[in-house]
């Protein structure tokens, strides 16, 4: 059976001051875009909205980095610098997980799609709206 029923995945940066949970299908679908942060981290974004996303930590352990148009709001682990989550720009009404910083147990199958974000103008249309939990 595919897990397309929506569960609470756990997750958070490498130090453990930012924690968090997202609510998604255990068979997630993720993409790997080759923009100039993503390609330098490794990030696999997981979409999702923002009533599926709940900071389970205080904010103040954030730090915000914005670059380019200054839309995307890049939050950072201020101890261990990990980017576990952010507000894209693609979805300024949700947020992007990286798939890599979710808790081990939850996470049945993982689908990478590539996503061509050094042309991000031309391609953002392709991009999926949510992942729906």
């Amino acid at each position: 059976m595919m897990g397309t029923e929506p569960v609470t995945h756990h997750g958070g940066c490498h130090c453990g001051a930012v924690r968090f949970e997202v609510d998604a299908p255990r068979d997630l679908r993720v993409q790997s875009c080759n923009c100039s942060i993503c390609a330098m981290t490794g990030y696999l974004h997981l979409l999702v909205p923002a009533a599926g996303f709940r900071l389970l930590t205080d904010p103040v352990a954030l730090v915000e980095y914005r670059f380019n148009t200054g839309t995307a709001r890049h939050l950072f682990c201020s101890r261990c610098g990990i980017k576990s989550f952010y507000v894209p720009r693609s979805h300024p009404d949700g947020y992007s997980v990286n798939a890599r910083c979710l808790d081990h147990g939850t996470v049945t199958s993982l689908a990478v799609e590539e996503f061509d974000g050094r042309h991000w103008e031309a391609n953002v249309g392709g991009l999926p709206r949510f992942e729906t939990p």
